[in-house]
């Protein structure tokens, strides 16, 4: 099981889940309580594991400028945001030409009705993703209200499990959207995702990291079973 550690802060957090044996770290560059610079990403990984991911949460629709903050920030992977953008990822895939992976963003938003828009828009979503062939992952988040990620919230896993069943088998799905130590079980017997990502799930405080949340985060993806 492929995890991530999303919304780090600073350089102990993130050498803590690189240590703990994460698979990649996260940095969050759009507004939110763990939003951080190219700057200060680019002071934390030097110091990471060269065989650990360090990915971007990019909300930017400028090719340009999200080239220039994964160069700056020394980012491995770059994790797009927002609604689904076959031109920009186009433009990426041919920029990086394979320096840096993409991962791309869609949403089940929280609070509809079982038999709503998210199942089916979702599906629709995986099929226009696959039919690019270039997105190297894409990842599942919870959406509520106008948040599309740090929200502590999980969709409903029960009515998601025929859309992440069904999904073309050339997707490798990550599953986010509020996730703790205590609930990956669950999550993975449900949907079976190929990764996990998780931020406030092991927080102490917005933007710092439980020490032990984390390691048993770690510890019980490692031992979750799919189905």
């Amino acid at each position: 099981m492929w995890v991530k550690i999303c919304g780090n802060t600073n350089i102990e957090d993130a050498a803590l889940a690189a240590e703990l044996g994460a698979d990649a770290v996260g940095f969050v560059f759009a507004p939110s309580k763990r939003q951080v610079t190219a700057a200060q990403v680019a002071a934390i990984t030097p110091h990471l594991p060269s065989a650990v991911e360090r990915v971007g949460v990019i909300y930017s629709r400028d090719a340009e400028e999200i080239a220039a903050l994964a160069e700056e920030a020394g980012l491995t992977t770059v994790q797009l945001h927002g609604r689904l953008d076959e031109p920009l990822l186009l433009r990426l895939h041919q920029k990086f030409a394979g320096t840096v992976q993409l991962i791309q963003t869609l949403h089940w938003v929280v609070g509809e009705e079982p038999g709503s828009s998210s199942a089916r828009q979702l599906a629709v979503q995986f099929e226009r993703v696959a039919a690019l062939g270039i997105v190297d992952r894409v990842l599942v988040d919870s959406k509520v209200g106008a948040a599309g990620g740090g929200t502590g919230v999980a969709f409903d896993w029960t009515e998601a499990r025929e859309v992440f069943a069904a999904a073309p088998r050339s997707l490798r799905l990550i599953l986010a959207g509020g996730l703790r130590p205590e609930n990956i079980a669950q999550a993975v017997g449900q949907l079976g995702p190929w990764g996990l990502d998780v931020s406030s799930g092991v927080e102490a405080s917005p933007g710092r990291k439980s020490p032990q949340r984390l390691a048993q985060f770690i510890e019980n993806a490692r031992a979750a079973v799919t189905p």
